[in-house]
C-alpha cells in the first residue's frame, strides 16, 4: 500500500516542498514587514553552499554536524538577508532592483559558485547529510507511516514553525505590530513602532528561513553541491508567499503543492511512465505562472490582498 503511486507522490510532496516553505516562509515575514525580497534565490544558494562546505569540515557526531550546518547556512542567508535590508531599508533603494541584484550577485553565476570554487565544495559530497527519521518505529505503518512519521528532521521543525507562524502573526502584540508596519510605516510610527527596527530584523529572519531550504538541498535533496543547486526553487517561493497570501498555514499547502510537482518527474520515470522530461521540468514553473495570474485577480486582491506598503520605502517625515 506505501508502494501505491498516490502515496509516493504524496510523501515525496512532503519531502520536496519542505526546502519551499522554509524560504516561503521566510518571504512571508519579510513581505510582512514591507519589504519586498525577490533575493530568495540568492539566498537560498547562499545557504546551500555554505552548508555544504560545514558539512564537509565540522567533525563530531552526524547529529552535532547536521544542527553546526544548518546554523551555518542560516548565518549566511542571513548575512546575505542583511545586504539586502540595507539596501532596501537604509538606503530606500528601489526594492525590486535590489531583490534582483541579490539573486545575480549570490546567485547561480555569482557568490555561491565562487565559494563553491574556492573551497572546493563540489569535489566531495557532504559527510553528514540530513537523513530520514524513522518516528516512533512507524515508517512502515500503512498510509500514516510515509506520510507523517518517516521525514528528516527539518520537515518536522518546518510543521512546528508554521504554528508558531501563524500565532506569532496574528495572536501576539509584536505580529500586530509587524503587520501594522507593512500596512501602514507611518502609523505605526506615530504609534511608537520603530519602523527600520521591524524591517531590518524580519528582512534577516527571513533571509535565514531561506538560507534553511537552501541548505535543505545540499544536505538533503541532492547530499552535494552543484552550481546552481535551487534550480529556481527561491522564485518558485516567492509565488508561494503570494499564493498563500501571505499566511503561514495556506503557504504549506502551497509549498507541497509545488513540491509534489517538483517531485513528479522522478516518481513517473521510477514506474517507466513516458512523460517529456522537459514537460515535467517545466510544470512547477507552470504552475507558477497559473497561481499568479489566478491570485491577481480583483477578488483575491479584495480579500487578502498584500501588504499595503509593500515595496514601498519608508520616509520618516520630521517632526
Amino acid at each position: 500500500m506505501n508502494n501505491s503511486l498516490l502515496i509516493v507522490i504524496l510523501a515525496s510532496a512532503i519531502f520536496y516542498g519542505t526546502p519551499l516553505l522554509f524560504a516561503a516562509l521566510g518571504g512571508v515575514f519579510t513581505e510582512r514587514s514591507g519589504v519586498l525580497n525577490l533575493g530568495v534565490e540568492g539566498m537560498m544558494l547562499i545557504g546551500g553552499v555554505s552548508g555544504a562546505w560545514a558539512s564537509q569540515h565540522i567533525g563530531g557526531s552526524a547529529w552535532f554536524t547536521v544542527f553546526a550546518s544548518i546554523l551555518v547556512a542560516m548565518f549566511a542567508g542571513g548575512l546575505t538577508a542583511l545586504l539586502h535590508a540595507f539596501l532596501c531599508v537604509t538606503l530606500k533603494a528601489n526594492q525590486t532592483v535590489a531583490g534582483l541584484s541579490i539573486t545575480i550577485f549570490a546567485g547561480a553565476l555569482g557568490l555561491s559558485s565562487y565559494f563553491a570554487n574556492v573551497w572546493k565544495v563540489a569535489a566531495h559530497p557532504v559527510t553528514r547529510p540530513i537523513r530520514k527519521l524513522d518516528v516512533l518505529g512507524l515508517a512502515d505503518a500503512p498510509v500514516v507511516g510515509p506520510l507523517l512519521f518517516n521525514h528528516t528532521i527539518l520537515t518536522y521543525v518546518s510543521w512546528v514553525l508554521v504554528a508558531a507562524s501563524s500565532f506569532y502573526l496574528f495572536r501576539t502584540k509584536t505580529g500586530l505590530q509587524l503587520r501594522a508596519v507593512g500596512e501602514s510605516p507611518q502609523t505605526a510610527d506615530a504609534m511608537g513602532i520603530n519602523v527600520v527596527k521591524y524591517r531590518y530584523f524580519h528582512t534577516v529572519l527571513g533571509g535565514m528561513l531561506a538560507g534553511i531550504g537552501g541548505a535543505f538541498y545540499s544536505l538533503a535533496i541532492v547530499s552535494t553541491w552543484v552550481d546552481g543547486l535551487t534550480k529556481g526553487a527561491g522564485w518558485i517561493a516567492i509565488a508561494l508567499v503570494i499564493f498563500g497570501f501571505w499566511r503561514p498555514d495556506l503557504t504549506l499547502v502551497g509549498a507541497y503543492l509545488f513540491g509534489a510537482l517538483q517531485s513528479l518527474g522522478t516518481t513517473l520515470k521510477a514506474r517507466s511512465f513516458h512523460i517529456s522530461g522537459d514537460l515535467l521540468d517545466a510544470l512547477p514553473f507552470i504552475m507558477t505562472i497559473v497561481v499568479l495570474v489566478l491570485v491577481s485577480s480583483r477578488f483575491a486582491h479584495k480579500r487578502l490582498g498584500a501588504p499595503a506598503a509593500l515595496g514601498v520605502p519608508y520616509e520618516r517625515e520630521e517632526r
